[in-house]
């Protein structure tokens, strides 16, 4: 099963990626890890912190009618 949101904001964006990594069994540090990232960079990024480029795609798709959509697959049995 699928599970598809559109993403309005950064706030919703965040809850999506958490949802994903919650699914694939990742612990924020796992993900940061594989990614080549800070543990605290995952963290803001599923609490939709603003930032620059964040801000920006959002008025951006607003002001040109573009929706952004994200699909997590549910269900899956083995979460890696």
């Amino acid at each position: 099963m699928i599970a598809r949101a559109q993403l309005k904001d950064p706030e919703l964006l965040g809850a999506v990626l958490q949802q994903g990594r919650l699914q694939k069994g990742f612990s924020q540090r796992e993900l940061a890890a594989q990614l080549g990232v800070s543990q605290k960079w995952v963290w803001e990024m599923e609490q939709g912190k603003p930032g620059l480029l964040m801000e920006r795609l959002f008025r951006m798709l607003q002001a040109t009618d573009v929706k952004l959509y994200a699909e997590i697959e549910t269900g899956t049995g083995d979460p890696r």
